[in-house]
């Protein structure tokens, strides 16, 4: 059977033109996420830590936080692969999260954000900051648009695998951003097919396909008798003994090195402890360990060696789709292969908008269509949602809030210049030359 190139050629375009801006904003604040804490290193001076040869006592660290927040609870401690990276602690003052910035090497609490780039980045990545879970579908629908689209490509590009090394130059932008388009297009493959894989995976896990999720992710036990003791229970996340259940969780499961430890946040809860063991490509959670927060017993354990296979491709998703499984080196890599797919969006957009320039001027077509309204609606949806998470979840600061607001701003006259402007001018003087 004959394919018909025209009808794929069609989809591809539709897919890349229509929804460009939505499109280009799932990609690239992808791409930003995955050095976002690279990002936090380089911008919050506090956060820096000097490696050193040995730990600080994580009881110790808890002292100093609650001496700078006696009415704070702990959520959360994270604890970053890297070693020139600060724990970052979640406290909850009075209903406002901080991220606190403790050294593991000093134990000193070197500062506190209630904002960080990795969050800012992960959120808009995650879920556009749109609420109702309708941000999270928006986002995950793009990675079955992003498998058609490669699909598409290489059914109407003849001969592709012959043209790994084809650009074009010295023929005008237009082919020469035509191959760049399609090269660029070629040595990505592999990125696209990952990204879009593991986006379809997080769509199955959190629509439960196939009971995927339940199979998926372990349950946390409850405590058989709960704390009944209201008062301790508000102050437990300052009286847990850190380093204690740090190391029963680690002489549970073979060369185990604790990341992330969650109090309780209920009154039948346990703590729950994440870590890395020698396990390859699994995210902390791989490992979990669940303990009684008063006398510290083994309430459950999940070993990654020992997971079922779906839950082992649950835990690797985060770390292939983010790149972050190799450190520093495979981050840069996997920066690099979103930033071009994020140049395939763009390099798409500004050939069909020449085209379509080119064409109104001549007077053979009269409007973009009705689908530049889809992507202005998206668009300043995803604004006022950015600036109400702002407000009202991060408490942002003014010099924060205008920070951002100048990076969309940036963004918006530059995608002006270009491709409204250079285009426009662009088209302009070729219809002269033509006359």
């Amino acid at each position: 059977m004959k394919l018909n190139r025209k009808l794929f050629f069609r989809i591809h375009s539709w897919i890349g033109i229509k929804l460009s801006i939505l499109f280009f904003i799932v990609c690239f604040s992808g791409t930003l996420a995955t050095l976002s804490s690279e990002m936090d290193w380089l911008f919050i001076p506090e956060i820096r830590a000097k490696v050193q040869d040995s730990y600080a006592s994580r009881n110790e660290i808890v002292k100093k936080i609650k001496e700078k927040y006696p009415k704070g609870k702990i959520e959360y401690w994270s604890s970053f692969e890297v070693p020139y990276l600060c724990n970052q602690v979640y406290v909850n003052v009075e209903g406002q999260r901080f991220y606190v910035f403790v050294n593991p090497y000093t134990g000193e609490v070197q500062g506190a954000s209630s904002l960080t780039f990795r969050r800012f980045f992960r959120d808009l990545h995650y879920f556009l900051f749109i609420p109702l879970q309708i941000g999270h579908f928006t986002v995950l629908i793009f990675a079955f648009l992003l498998f058609i689209s490669l699909t598409t490509a290489l059914l109407f590009y003849k001969k592709w695998h012959k043209k790994l090394f084809d650009l074009k130059f010295g023929k005008g932008w237009v082919v020469f951003f035509r191959s760049a388009h399609r090269l660029v297009g070629l040595w990505s493959i592999p990125f696209t097919i990952l990204f879009s894989i593991t986006g379809i995976w997080y769509f199955l896990e959190r629509t439960n396909t196939a009971n995927v999720s339940k199979i998926a992710n372990t349950r946390a036990p409850k405590l058989e008798l709960p704390l009944s003791d209201s008062a301790f229970f508000e102050r437990i996340t300052y009286e847990i003994d850190y380093d204690r259940a740090a190391l029963v969780a680690e002489t549970e499961i073979p060369y185990l090195r604790v990341k992330d430890i969650s109090p309780p946040a209920k009154m039948d809860q346990p703590i729950y402890l994440t870590g890395l063991s020698k396990e390859p490509l699994v995210r902390h959670r791989a490992n979990r360990v669940y303990l009684h927060p008063t006398t510290y017993e083994v309430l459950k354990v999940q070993k990654a060696k020992e997971t079922a296979t779906v839950t082992w491709l649950n835990d690797i998703a985060d770390p292939l789709h983010f790149g972050y499984w190799g450190g520093l080196i495979t981050k840069i890599i996997w920066f690099f292969g979103g930033l071009s797919i994020s140049g395939l969006v763009l390099t798409g957009i500004w050939i069909s908008l020449k085209r379509k320039v080119k064409d109104r001027q001549r007077r053979k077509a009269q409007r973009l269509g009705a689908w530049k309204y889809v992507n202005g609606f998206f668009g300043v949806l995803i604004l006022i949602c950015m600036y109400a998470f702002l407000v009202l979840r991060y408490a942002a600061s003014l010099p924060i809030i205008l920070l951002i607001t100048g990076g969309w701003g940036f963004l918006a006259v530059l995608a002006w210049y270009v491709f409204d402007y250079r285009i426009k001018k662009a088209v302009e003087k070729e219809l002269a030359l033509s006359k």
